[in-house]
């Protein structure tokens, strides 16, 4: 008796005990998905770009724009989003991809061309992707609903892009970074 009261003690003493410590999510990191999927939609910029370069057809494209925004809208509702809220917030994703799109187009002007690349098919290939991050950005617009109708959002919305910019600058430029600032500048004050 003795002695297995000795093993069991031994064992206690010599077996680690794994204690799961979480610390909760701070406010920029449950932003992460948001911007994460705003970068990916804005990454596509370059690609649209070059598309537009090859069919030489202007950035704006106010029907497109407009069919953009009103999915939106009508997914965001799906959600209990806002339509004005949903409409500001993906025009400010629009702009921010026509951002992207005509400073890189006046950079290869200037330059005299494009980078090498394939063909691009926008309508076949990049608009459905595009359409996949919308309904993405729209989960997680719902996801994040009382993170951003805090007073405190513009700022922890803005160190959370600056952990997201820091995190990935080998990977984005100046351009970027600017571009992902716009694309979520009307993120805050949600209407519920």
């Amino acid at each position: 008796m003795l002695f297995q009261k000795l093993v069991i003690l031994f064992f206690a003493a010599h077996t680690p005990v794994v204690m799961e410590l979480t610390q909760p999510q701070t406010t920029a990191d449950r932003l992460q998905a948001l911007i994460a999927t705003s970068a990916q939609r804005l990454s596509i910029g370059k690609q649209v770009a070059l598309s537009k370069w090859d069919s030489k057809i202007p950035v704006e494209d106010a029907p497109r724009e407009a069919h953009v925004i009103a999915a939106a809208i009508q997914a965001g509702e799906l959600r209990g989003l806002d339509q004005t809220f949903v409409a500001t917030f993906f025009k400010a994703q629009i702009e921010a991809n026509k951002l992207v799109q005509y400073s890189l187009l006046a950079e290869w002007y200037r330059l005299g061309n494009a980078p090498a690349h394939s063909s691009i098919d926008l309508s076949n290939a990049i608009r459905p992707e595009l359409d996949q991050i919308q309904t993405a950005l729209i989960a997680e617009l719902a996801d994040t609903t009382n993170i951003r109708a805090k007073a405190s959002c513009p700022t922890e919305l803005a160190v959370a892009i600056g952990k997201y910019v820091a995190a990935h600058q080998a990977d984005l430029s100046h351009l970027d970074a600017i571009a992902l600032d716009r694309s979520l500048a009307t993120a805050c004050n949600a209407r519920r």
